[in-house]
């Protein structure tokens, strides 16, 4: 298989152009008429994976490696050193970034890994759930299903949650777009003084996590190939924050 069939699978699970314009969605390094041998998916591109992966693998993540205004590839500083590791093992890299959570992730992880059916979209990253549960219940509920080392949340949190919001990745930025009658919103990578805009607005706030809420993407994208009959192996990168217990 090529690349490019590959690719044009990838495009009817998640098409491309639904990016957005600042992203680097698609293929990032190799060639669409490189034959691949290995098909390894991951959230991030890190030294695990690379080394992890076999020689002349496509790796697919949901995070580009390649981001921004790169403007030189100097092989001893991130993500440089990484690309030169890759391409001493001939490895290919694919990204599906906002085209896929546009599409599946944040859905994969509010009905498959949380485990509630019913999902109203208000916006491109933003879906809503409606609930009843009490808020303790809620928190262990959440903090078992996505394997959370910690709950790290605002100060106010309603006794009996009924209504929630998810973003997965970095979503804080969203706050503002929810509803009135949201109780709580789920996303990673709160910024600190979006807290203080979440409690004017009565809104509570958990912080998930942005890996924490992401690294299924690998998980969600092999069962989505296995309908095209494409084999996938999942060589998850590391969560880039260790938790400290003093």
């Amino acid at each position: 298989m090529k690349i490019k069939d590959l690719f044009e699978i990838l495009d009817e699970i998640s098409p491309f152009e639904t990016c957005e314009k600042w992203d680097s969605c698609g293929l990032q390094i190799g060639d669409m008429e490189d034959e691949i041998s290995d098909v390894i998916l991951s959230l991030d591109i890190d030294k695990y994976v690379i080394e992890n992966a076999p020689s002349g693998a496509v790796i697919i993540t949901h995070h580009p490696l390649i981001f921004g205004n790169l403007k030189s590839l100097n092989f001893s500083i991130y993500p440089a050193n990484l690309i030169f590791e890759m391409l001493q093992k001939n490895l290919k890299l694919i990204s599906l970034h906002t085209n896929y959570d546009k599409s599946i992730l944040n859905k994969y992880v509010l009905r498959n890994v949380l485990g509630w059916r019913s999902v109203e979209k208000i916006e491109n990253y933003l879906l809503i759930t409606t609930i009843d549960m009490e808020l303790m219940d809620f928190l262990r509920h959440i903090h078992s299903r996505l394997n959370l080392k910690e709950i790290h949340a605002s100060r106010e949190l309603p006794e009996r949650v009924k209504k929630v919001a998810l973003s997965t990745g970095s979503g804080s930025d969203f706050i503002s777009k929810l509803p009135r009658d949201v109780d709580i919103f789920l996303t990673g990578d709160v910024k600190y003084h979006k807290i203080f805009e979440a409690r004017s607005l009565g809104l509570g706030i958990v912080d998930i996590g942005h890996f924490e809420s992401e690294y299924l993407f690998a998980e969600s994208l092999q069962q989505e190939l296995e309908s095209y009959n494409i084999e996938s192996e999942i060589v998850n990168s590391k969560n880039p924050f260790k938790y400290w217990k003093l």
